[in-house]
């Protein structure tokens, strides 16, 4: 079970590491094919990308966080030989 839940806390810091990287590949396409849209706006282009990449940073800190309580459960789980009794 808890390898099962290691599994899906790799897959969840992939996916928002992955979903991160086309959004800022997409904001960064979108500003050159219209870069007047965003000349409209007070804020520079790329600060949607640094409030996702901050909102990103805190849902990849949480997953770590499961992934270190995940392990640290796993190790417990496995026991050495010698610690049954005869």
């Amino acid at each position: 079970m808890l390898k099962r839940l290691n599994q899906i806390a790799n897959i969840t810091i992939g996916s928002f590491i992955g979903v991160f990287i086309g959004y800022g590949i997409y904001v960064f396409w979108n500003y050159k094919t219209h870069p007047d849209l965003y000349a409209m706006q007070s804020a520079p282009w790329y600060t949607s990308i640094f409030v996702y990449g901050i909102v990103m940073l805190i849902f990849v800190m949480v997953a770590v966080i499961a992934k270190l309580i995940i392990r640290k459960k796993m190790k417990k789980e496995i026991k050495p030989i010698d610690a049954y009794p005869r």
